[in-house]
């Protein structure tokens, strides 16, 4: 069966063939009319246009459905019997704000096709349709599908040209940090490395060792906070059979695991008071001294210690060495909390996002502007740890093409907003049931848009709907 096209203005009816590498995937178009005839014209040419349609009879099952459908464009009829095209088009940008909205309607009218717009809808086509221009827009929505995949790529592609050992950083004092652990590595034996929680300190130590000469030796890390304090002095410098009950066999202690590498001594502010001193000893004449015997064994080791204390206030407080502060901090090398470079977090975003897609076989192509906004605003008191895995939650749960601002405010495990409400609508709980009279004042401060009342009201979308139509006002 021919497409039918509306030849008012003499337009060919044939689609654009579609320009798609075999590598890319193909968008997706939901159709939604309560017209059979009309559904499947449309069906047909969205296909024929490289578009994976989802053709839907307009009835309202078609809302629960909506948070599963990873949709980036909906052709949809503006007045079906079970529900009208503005309410799909508020639903469809409450679940995937990025998704574009083509409305159609035999019976148009200047108000609602203002109405469309004030809404959101990318364009308001009366039937008879126009195919011609219909044709453009899909255009319109492949070529900035196009765009953002452009953008996410590009992003990704200059996050590896900041991208140093594991860590990406654009800022100026990033930039210095690399220029440092460059300058420094070959020749220092001991670094100290400071900062919060969550910053990369261990990348910076993996830095150090790798930029060091000794990246082919062993790079050995110990959680000094994770260990009982009676197995400090087992764990580190190991243990001859019989050292002590329970010891049937001699261990390595990560010292001697370590020889000619590097030993990353993490929370080295949690060290215990006696097994200070026994590193300082170490540190200073490279002997470790297995529990068990009184014979020293030499070993090669550089230590690199980090931790997000001040540890000159520890001295202060009598809870570590001053001697064994200044072996350390031979070299002292502080990292930036991400708040103090909120530049980088762009560069760090894009290049979570792709690994995350690539895991995940998720097919998102960039990152809203909305949640970019949050993304940059947030406190990051967990610093880039916490801006990863809020990213990782984030696509995880993401459904559409385009990791959005309900996406990360949901990862981040808040519904604070980052910019204002669409309408100025005083929100308040309904202590008691809302009269028809209530609900119009509410929809006429949202200015009609039904989820911005019913947020307003305390409802949910569905519960809101009902009492609509409990009022005849659906």
């Amino acid at each position: 069966m021919p497409i039918a096209a509306d030849t008012r203005d003499g337009d060919a009816v044939e689609p654009a063939q579609p320009l798609l590498r075999p590598s890319e995937r193909r968008p997706v178009a939901l159709v939604v009319d309560d017209e059979p005839l009309t559904l499947g014209v449309v069906e047909r040419y969205a296909s024929m246009h490289g578009f994976d349609v989802i053709a839907r009879d307009g009835r309202r099952a078609v809302l629960d459905e909506l948070p599963h459908l990873a949709v980036d464009v909906a052709i949809v009829d503006l007045r079906m019997p079970e529900m009208s095209g503005l309410d799909m088009l508020q639903a469809i940008h409450d679940v995937n704000p990025t998704c574009r909205v083509i409305l159609m309607t035999g019976q148009a009218t200047v108000e609602s096709a203002i109405e469309a717009v004030k809404l959101g809808a990318l364009d308001y086509l009366q039937k008879p349709l126009n195919f011609a221009r219909l044709g453009e827009l899909m255009q319109s929505v492949r070529t900035d599908l196009d765009s953002r995949r452009l953008l996410l790529a590009v992003d990704g592609e200059m996050a590896s040209r900041f991208e140093f050992h594991g860590m990406i950083g654009r800022s100026a004092v990033m930039q210095k940090l690399f220029d440092t652990i460059r300058r420094l590595a070959p020749h220092v034996r001991s670094v100290l490395i400071t900062g919060e929680t969550g910053t990369g300190k261990e990348l910076v130590a993996g830095a150090f060792h790798a930029l060091g000469g000794r990246e082919k030796r062993p790079f050995v890390t110990c959680n000094c906070s994770a260990i009982m304090e009676t197995l400090f002095e087992s764990e580190l410098f190991g243990h001859t059979r019989g050292a002590f009950t329970g010891a049937s066999e001699a261990k390595a202690g990560m010292f001697d695991r370590a020889d000619g590498g590097t030993l990353f001594l993490d929370e080295i502010g949690e060290l215990p008071m006696p097994m200070q001193a026994k590193l300082l000893r170490v540190v200073e004449y490279g002997e470790v001294q297995r529990v068990g015997t009184s014979e020293p064994r030499k070993v090669d080791v550089r230590v690199v210690a980090a931790t997000n204390r001040t540890l000159r206030d520890e001295v202060a407080a009598g809870r570590f060495r001053e001697d064994l502060l200044y072996r350390l901090n031979v070299v002292e090398v502080t990292l930036p909390a991400l708040r103090e470079r909120r530049e980088d977090i762009a560069y760090l975003s894009a290049a979570f996002v792709t690994e995350f897609a690539a895991r995940f076989r998720k097919a998102l192509t960039g990152i809203s502007s909305g949640a970019e906004h949050v993304l940059h605003n947030a406190p990051w008191s967990g610093n880039v740890r916490e801006l990863r895995n809020t990213l990782e939650r984030a696509c995880l749960l993401s459904e559409g093409r385009t990791l959005s601002e309900r996406d990360v405010l949901t990862a981040l495990g808040t519904t604070q907003r980052a910019r204002p409400a669409p309408a100025p609508v005083v929100t308040h709980a309904p202590a008691a049931p809302v009269d028809r009279e209530a609900l119009v004042r509410v929809l006429e401060n949202a200015h009609g848009n039904k989820s911005v009342a019913a947020r307003a009201l305390g409802m949910s979308r569905r519960a809101f709907y009902r009492r609509l139509e409990a009022h005849g006002l659906h």
